[in-house]
Order: structure tokens, then C-alpha cells, then sequence
């Protein structure tokens, strides 16, 4: 029998539980091994008489998904392993996101704000483009008031992916059928979920929170969830949760990418519209100034960071990761020496068809020529990646951003935009790419990215942890404060 204190592969030390089921066990935790000890959440599944096979299953394809997933509103996947401690147990661990669940909120009698459900749907709506957006998709299948936490550093995360699909549905495939009545839609009780299928989740979420009902305990009409009559938000808004929860697949929004784009339609078509989304729920909880943060920032490597005025100058490290930059140069290296092979044959040694040429690279591939066009090509690659590696300058006023490089020929753009334009401030791992730091922990490296109406804008390509989210906070804060 597991207990607080008992240490799990003589890593993780159990503190308490937080949940318990037939067969499973959710305890919170500290990695031990951590250069500083750090609080996780270890989800255990028993083997046994009481666990049914499908439990196993959804398990095990929670543990391979979030293994890929990387995400500022999710948390981190960090292991997974077996233990024997009478019973067979099978065990996933992740980042403890400390807060309460949006559930908790409605049960202490929170009511929520037009502001926070715009806030709140336009977080999810970017985590879910990114889980939609992945080859396969990733649907959640369970998206509820339970499973959205509010942390204490004011913003709303996902949780609880026990549900995953790591793929869409298609003809003639059958699925697993999973989901919590009154937030499910009819075709995913069918086993036909898409990801238009987690937007009907998030809408009847968002339902729950405006009217404090839980979807199922609202009237219906044909299926429709009516409760347009138990609000006091913009009539755009009620319109636009009218169609994410439509039960017809066809009349919903079939992308979270388009759920976006209806939500602005829809706020702007309002004749009294509410203020525009500021980025990433920032009225939650109270936040630290951007002063604050700035005077706290990560000690890693040197982010430099100046304030002058209204305007805010960023030094943020570009692409440096040693591997990133090995598999650039391989890369880059191969390509430019048949470009330079091509260049000889042709311009230079007449060939004009690929008969002709393939005869001419028998003669002229000697040694030498490898050496020469190794040379030219290294010359070239080595000019590609110091740029490349050369950090990024990001300004900022009230009213523009400009992101920029410096090289031998001067600045060089790398995005602009204007700041009313930035929907929201995240960060993302596009890549598993590790690397050890001074203190010898294998750490994640970060992207930090802004996201506009029509674009991503990216900043920074191998930020680590920590130093990705006080970025994001700083950004976030200074938004907020200056537009």
C-alpha cells in the first residue's frame, strides 16, 4: 500500500494524495533528484482484478502522447515507469501545476466575468490549434471545468489527458468511447470524435462557467443547450458559444484556428463590443509588474533587457543549441556540395542533360574536388550559422513591436506588427532538444512565441525553462501595463 513519505525509484517522494479511483491513485510528489527539489504529480494504475483493459490502454497512450506534447498551457510530461509494491503499478509523471480547478471555483460560488471567458477561450483555443494542428491531431476528449486548473500565477492550464486520441476519426476506424456527460458531444459518444468535437467541450465549458449550471442540467431544445437567457455577456459572444456547441458537426466551427477568427467576427459585429482579448488571462489573479520581474529574471544566461520610457528593449539568445546547430550544418553542408557539384557540371564543364552529367561526375568527383567544395561549402555554412546564432532584438512601444538581427551588412528584420495586434503570449518546444547545464539537469529548450491575428512571431529558439516562462510573464505583464 502506497503511503506520504514512501520514496518511488528512489526519485519521487510521495507528500499526499489527490485523488483515487478504482485501480488508480493521483499523488503529489517531489523529484528528489532535482538540482533543487521540485513538486510533481505522479499518476499511478494499479494492475489487477479491479483495472478493466481499456484503462490500461487509455493509460499507456497518455504516457506515449504527452511524451510529444510541449505546451506553456499544459503540463510537462518528465517519466513514466513501473513499480512492484504488491501490486503492479504503472506510473506517470508530470509538472505539478499548484492552483485550483475552474470546478472548485464554481463550487466556492465564483462567478465569472465576460472579461475571463474571453481570456479563458482564447488560452485554450491557441493550446488546442497547437494539439489540432500536430500530425496526427491530438484531441483531448475531455475538456470540463475539473480539467482546467487555475494556477497561482493567474493563467488556466489543461490537464488530465487520460482521454487522449492521438489521431482524428476516419471511416471504418473505432474508438475507445470516453468523455463526461453534458460536455461530450453526441458523435464522440458515437466513437466519431474531431477535433470539432473538443470546441463542443470547450463551448459547454464555457456555459457552465457564465451560468454556474452544469450543461446537463440546462433546458434543451433539439439538443441545444439553452441558456442564452441566463447570461448578461455581449449578444457576439452568446452567438459564438451558440455555434461551438452546435450538435450538428456541420454547423460548428471545425478548427480552433476558425473558432478564433468567429470569436473576433463576432465581438467586433456586437454593437457594444468589450474590450479585445489581452493576451493570456491576466485578470485571474493579480500579477508581478513588469519592473518586478525584470528585476528578477533568470540567472542562466544573459537576457538583456532595458526599459526607456514607453519603450521596451529585449536581447534574447537565438538558435544555439548544440545540436540544433550540428544537424544545421550537416544539413547545410550536404545541400551546398551537390549545389556545387551541379554548378561545376553544368556551367562549367558544358554539361546539358543528366545523361551528361552523370558520366562528367565519374571523371571530376576525385578527392580533390570533395576538399575544394567541402571548403567553399564549410566557408558558406559557418557565415549561415553565426548569424543564425546571433541574438534577436525585440522593441516594443504602446503601439509596434520589431524584432531584428545584427550582422556584417547591419540589421536585419525578422517580424514586425502592431502590439493591439497580439492575441497572446506563450511558449513552445517544437523540438526534443536537450542539454546539460552547469547543474547537470537535462532540461527541455523553449520557444517563446507571439501570437497576432493573422501570424506567429517567434523569439528566441533555445530559451530553457524557466527563462521561457519569465519571458512570457514579463511580456504578458508589460502588455498589460503599456497598451
Amino acid at each position: 500500500m502506497l503511503e506520504p513519505g514512501q520514496l518511488l525509484c528512489d526519485r519521487y517522494q510521495l507528500s499526499r494524495l489527490l485523488g483515487q479511483a478504482p485501480s488508480r491513485q493521483t499523488w503529489l510528489a517531489t523529484d528528489e533528484t532535482a538540482a533543487t527539489p521540485e513538486p510533481v504529480v505522479v499518476k499511478l494504475l494499479a494492475f489487477g482484478d479491479t483495472m478493466q483493459w481499456v484503462d490500461l490502454k487509455l493509460f499507456e497512450r497518455e504516457a506515449q502522447v504527452l511524451q510529444q506534447l510541449r505546451h506553456a498551457y499544459m503540463p510537462r510530461y518528465r517519466d513514466s515507469f513501473t513499480l512492484e509494491d504488491r501490486l503492479h503499478w504503472f506510473g506517470l509523471v508530470q509538472d505539478y501545476i499548484p492552483g485550483q480547478s475552474l470546478k472548485q471555483c464554481l463550487d466556492e460560488g465564483q462567478h465569472f466575468s465576460e472579461r475571463q471567458i474571453l481570456d479563458i477561450a482564447t488560452n485554450i483555443l491557441h493550446l488546442l490549434t497547437y494539439l489540432h494542428g500536430l500530425s496526427p491531431p491530438v484531441l483531448h476528449r475531455d475538456i470540463k471545468p475539473s480539467n482546467l486548473v487555475l494556477g497561482e500565477d493567474g493563467y488556466v492550464y489543461l490537464i488530465d489527458f487520460g482521454a487522449v486520441q492521438d489521431r482524428a476519426a476516419v471511416e471504418g476506424a473505432s474508438f475507445t468511447v470516453v468523455g463526461s456527460y453534458g460536455y461530450t458531444p453526441m458523435e464522440q459518444f458515437g466513437g466519431r470524435a474531431v477535433p470539432a468535437s473538443d470546441l463542443y467541450a470547450l463551448g459547454a465549458t464555457l456555459i457552465h462557467l457564465l451560468t454556474g449550471v452544469t450543461p446537463a442540467d440546462l433546458p434543451q431544445d433539439e439538443l441545444h443547450i439553452e441558456f442564452a437567457d441566463r447570461v448578461s455577456v455581449s449578444p457576439g459572444l452568446v452567438s459564438w458559444i451558440q455555434q461551438l456547441t452546435e450538435p450538428s458537426i456541420k454547423k460548428r466551427f471545425q478548427t480552433a484556428q476558425a473558432a478564433l477568427v468567429g470569436l473576433r467576427g463576432a465581438l467586433h459585429a456586437t454593437s457594444s463590443p468589450p474590450p479585445r482579448p489581452q493576451p493570456a488571462v491576466p485578470n485571474l489573479l493579480p500579477q508581478p509588474s513588469s519592473a518586478a520581474l525584470i528585476a528578477d529574471r533568470p540567472p542562466y544566461r544573459e537576457i538583456k533587457v532595458r526599459e526607456a520610457g514607453d519603450q521596451l528593449i529585449l536581447q534574447v539568445p537565438g538558435t544555439s543549441s548544440i545540436t540544433e546547430i550540428v544537424i544545421l550544418a550537416v544539413s547545410l553542408q550536404l545541400i551546398l556540395f551537390l549545389l556545387w557539384t551541379l554548378i561545376l557540371l553544368w556551367v562549367f564543364l558544358g554539361a546539358t542533360d543528366w545523361s551528361s552529367m552523370f558520366s562528367l561526375a565519374s571523371v571530376v568527383l576525385t578527392p580533390g574536388w570533395f576538399a575544394v567544395s567541402s571548403l567553399l561549402s564549410g566557408v558558406t555554412v559557418l557565415a549561415f550559422l553565426s548569424w543564425v546564432a546571433k541574438p534577436i532584438t525585440f522593441q516594443l512601444n504602446s503601439e509596434t513591436f520589431v524584432l531584428s538581427k545584427t550582422s556584417v551588412g547591419g540589421k536585419a528584420l525578422v517580424g514586425k506588427g502592431k502590439i493591439q495586434d497580439i492575441e497572446d503570449v506563450y511558449y513552445i518546444t517544437p523540438k526534443v532538444v536537450r542539454w546539460i547545464n552547469k547543474s547537470g539537469r537535462s532540461l527541455m529548450l523553449r520557444r517563446v512565441v507571439l501570437q497576432t491575428y493573422t501570424k506567429q512571431v517567434y523569439l528566441g529558439g533555445s530559451l530553457q525553462y524557466e527563462e521561457a516562462r519569465w519571458l512570457v510573464n514579463l511580456l504578458r505583464a508589460w502588455l498589460v501595463e503599456h497598451r
